[in-house]
C-alpha cells in the first residue's frame, strides 16, 4: 500500500474525482445520443472507439498484450457488460429518483464484497459514512418523491449489487499480477464494446451512419473523457489505494451530474438539493479518513 492511500486527500483522491465529474457528465451525452439511435448501438460505438484510441496511442510506448491481461481483461469486460445492460434496462423501467438513489448503494454493497472477497472489514464507522452518503443522495435526488416499487427498481438494486462486484473485479482480476493498466483498459473497452455489438449490430450500424456533427462531437466527449479517462483512473486508483476508497469517491457523482445539468442544461435544483449535495461530500470525506488509518493500521500491525 502507497502511502497515497493513508493521507486524507491524495492525487489519486483528485483523479476519482476527475472521473466521477465526466461521468456526472456523461448522462446529458448519453441522453442526447440516445434519442437519434438505439442504446446498445451507442454503446458499442463509445467502448470500442475508445479502446481502439488508447490502442493507437500505445503505438507511442508499444507493449505487448500478455495473457494475463487478456484473461482479467475479459472478465472485467463481462462484469463491465453486465452492469451496463441490467442499469440501463432498470432506468428504462422506472423512475429516475428510484434508479438514482438505488444505483448509489453500490456504495454500501462496494466494501461488503469488497471484504467477503478480502477477508478484511473496515471499521462499523466506516459503513455509516457509507449509509450518509447514501442519504445525502436520496436528499438530493428525491424532489418528486418516490414511485411505487416495479421491476425496474429490482433491476436497478441488482445493478448496484453488480456495480459493486465490478469495481471489486478490477483489484480482484489483476492484483498480484504484472500488468499494465492501460493494456488492461484497452482490453476490456474493446470486448465490452464487442458484446453490445454482438447485441445490437442493427442498432451499431444506425447509430454510426444517423449521427451528425453534433452527436459525434457528443460521442468524441463520452469516448475520450468519460470512458478512455475514466476507465484508467479507475482501475489505476483501485490498484493505488482500494475498492472501497474508490466508491465512496464515486459517490459524489450524481453531485457533478446536477451541477452540469443546472449549469448547461438549464434545470433547478432547490435548497434540498444542495443540502443533499453537502451530505454527500461530508460523508464521503468521512469514510475516506475512516478508511484510511484503518488500512495504514492493517499494514502497521
Amino acid at each position: 500500500m502507497t502511502t497515497e492511500s493513508r493521507r486524507g486527500i491524495s492525487t489519486v483522491d483528485i483523479a476519482i474525482l476527475g472521473a466521477a465529474f465526466v461521468w456526472g457528465a456523461s448522462y446529458l451525452a448519453s441522453k442526447e445520443l440516445t434519442t437519434f439511435a438505439s442504446l446498445w448501438g451507442m454503446m458499442a460505438i463509445r467502448f470500442i472507439l475508445a479502446g481502439v484510441m488508447l490502442y493507437l496511442i500505445r503505438f507511442l510506448r508499444p507493449s505487448k498484450f500478455t495473457k494475463a491481461e487478456v484473461l482479467a481483461s475479459l472478465g472485467i469486460a463481462v462484469t463491465l457488460a453486465t452492469v451496463m445492460t441490467v442499469e440501463t434496462t432498470g432506468i428504462y423501467l422506472t423512475s429516475a429518483t428510484n434508479s438514482g438513489l438505488i444505483i448509489s448503494l453500490s456504495i454500501l454493497f462496494t466494501p461488503i464484497i469488497e471484504g467477503l472477497v478480502s477477508k478484511f472489514w473496515m471499521p462499523r464507522m466506516f459503513y455509516l459514512a457509507a449509509l450518509g452518503a447514501i442519504m445525502g443522495v436520496g436528499i438530493l435526488i428525491s424532489g418528486n418523491g418516490f414511485t411505487e416499487p416495479n421491476l425496474g427498481d429490482l433491476l436497478m438494486i441488482a445493478a448496484a449489487v453488480l456495480r459493486a462486484v465490478h469495481t471489486v473485479a478490477q483489484g480482484f482480476f489483476t492484483k498480484g499480477k504484472k500488468v499494465d493498466t492501460t493494456n488492461i483498459t484497452i482490453l476490456q473497452l474493446i470486448f465490452a464494446g464487442s458484446f453490445f455489438l454482438l447485441i445490437d449490430p442493427i442498432g451499431t450500424y444506425n447509430a454510426a451512419i444517423t449521427y451528425g456533427v453534433r452527436e459525434w462531437l457528443l460521442m468524441g466527449v463520452l469516448v475520450v473523457f468519460c470512458t478512455v479517462y475514466g476507465f484508467i483512473v479507475m482501475l489505476w486508483a483501485i490498484r493505488k489505494t482500494s475498492a472501497s476508497r474508490v466508491a465512496l469517491l464515486q459517490g459524489t457523482e450524481p453531485i457533478w451530474a446536477v451541477v452540469i445539468a443546472v449549469v448547461i442544461g438549464g434545470e433547478l435544483m432547490g435548497f434540498f438539493g444542495w443540502i443533499g449535495g453537502a451530505v454527500i461530500v461530508a460523508a464521503c470525506y468521512w469514510g475516506l479518513g475512516i478508511e484510511g488509518r484503518a488500512r495504514a493500521q492493517r499494514i502497521t500491525s
